[in-house]
């Protein structure tokens, strides 16, 4: 008897295009189906999104409770409900706390619009112009309790243009993150955890 699919839960916090990406992937001889798309943000237009293609949606208001840590209580009961076996952060704009963390750590999985380990947290692009690096790109990783650390799983590069500025830099770099994070998760889930790296596509540079 063939393995059941592994169960996926995607959070986000704002529109969800690459969990709509992450959505649409599981599909077919997928070894992953989506069970829940969870936000912070009430009204957050990825939830809408996940309702249109037949996703489980739920909303944890980080602003409804007194501090992180009931916040999280709060999250981790909505997930036990569903009982993902992967945890998939996908614009989900809330640090989690070491504890939170520990509990899924080696079934969470993030995406981070650099090429980590440089340029960790916010302003990742206009960072990367700014040191005039030649490419740059996105990761995906697992989580660990320090910010966007953890073993690397995932990469796609972009040239940093002369002309780029934050916002076509990061345009460009968010339709490498729609290709890297769906073959990532591919991957992870049929218990494969070797790096994807994938080369800038053909007319990009």
């Amino acid at each position: 008897m063939s393995e059941r699919p592994k169960r996926v839960a995607v959070l986000i916090s704002g529109g969800g295009s690459n969990m709509v990406r992450l959505v649409e992937s599981m599909a077919g001889d997928h070894p992953a189906r989506p069970c829940l798309v969870l936000s912070n943000v009430p009204g957050a237009g990825g939830l809408a999104r996940a309702v249109e293609r037949g996703v489980a949606t739920a909303v944890v208001d980080h602003r409804a409770h007194p501090d992180r840590t009931a916040f999280e209580a709060a999250l981790q009961e909505v997930l036990d409900g569903v009982a993902p076996d992967i945890v998939a952060l996908a614009g989900f704009m809330r640090i989690l706390t070491p504890p939170f963390v520990r509990r899924w750590q080696g079934r969470m999985l993030n995406i981070h619009p650099s090429l980590l380990p440089k340029y960790r947290g916010l302003d990742t692009h206009a960072r990367a112009i700014a040191a005039g690096d030649a490419e740059a790109g996105c990761t995906v990783h697992e989580v660990t309790p320090e910010l966007d650390d953890g073993p690397v799983l995932g990469r796609a590069r972009v040239p940093v243009r002369a002309d780029d500025t934050a916002e076509t830099l990061a345009a460009r770099v968010l339709a490498q993150e729609h290709r890297l994070y769906p073959a990532v998760l591919r991957r992870f889930a049929a218990g494969d955890r070797r790096l994807v790296d994938l080369p800038p596509p053909a007319g990009i540079a």
